[in-house]
């Protein structure tokens, strides 16, 4: 028996407003996983904030239609999908999902969308080995802090430095005008 068309819309109301809350989302082809598996996968993405959601490909379709951040995952909507949400710990959740396919070895990542990008395997390493987006904005944070202070170091070091050259151009003359009459001195004697 199929699913009336308010419990349709209920579960796409659910997956927008999980989507809306989510960093990352891992699509996976489940095909040949039990439920105890399933099970499993569940277990170890808990502890990441992370949620592994099964729907038709349709209904994930219609959650992410009015959605740019999200429409690349259309790409891998085909054949049985798993849909791992990713809120908080990025590392911590695909690591969890690694250790699963590899104890398993019965799902396939088809890929992964992340701030309107579809991502490989590849590109999914590669925002993994970024720095956390707080460490990030820290660094910039602290070299917009320093920037006013060089500045301000730089502009003050210039009067300073032209007051000493000032400074020593009388002294340098004075010490030149009496090497020259020493060596008057010296060549008259």
């Amino acid at each position: 028996m199929g699913r009336t068309l308010a419990s349709k819309k209920a579960i796409v109301a659910e997956l927008k407003e999980t989507l809306d809350k989510t960093q990352m989302t891992l699509v996976i082809d489940y095909q040949g996983l039990t439920v105890a598996e399933m099970t499993d996968l569940r277990r170890r993405l808990r502890p990441t904030g992370a949620v592994c959601k099964v729907t038709k490909n349709t209904l994930m379709s219609l959650a992410i239609r009015d959605n740019p951040a999200w429409q690349p995952m259309e790409r891998f909507l085909k054949g049985a999908n798993a849909f791992v949400l990713i809120r908080d710990d990025l590392p911590g959740a695909v690591k969890a999902y690694q250790e699963f396919q590899k104890a398993t070895k019965k799902t396939e990542l088809r890929g992964a969308v992340m701030e309107g990008q579809a991502l490989d395997e590849q590109g999914i390493k590669a925002v993994l080995d970024l720095p956390p987006k707080e460490v990030l904005m820290a660094k910039v944070a602290g070299m917009l802090k320093m920037l006013p202070t060089q500045l301000a170091t730089a502009l003050h070091a210039v009067p300073t430095q032209l007051a000493t050259g000032i400074n020593e151009v009388p002294a340098s003359l004075g010490r030149a005008i009496q090497a020259v009459a020493q060596q008057k001195e010296a060549a008259g004697s």
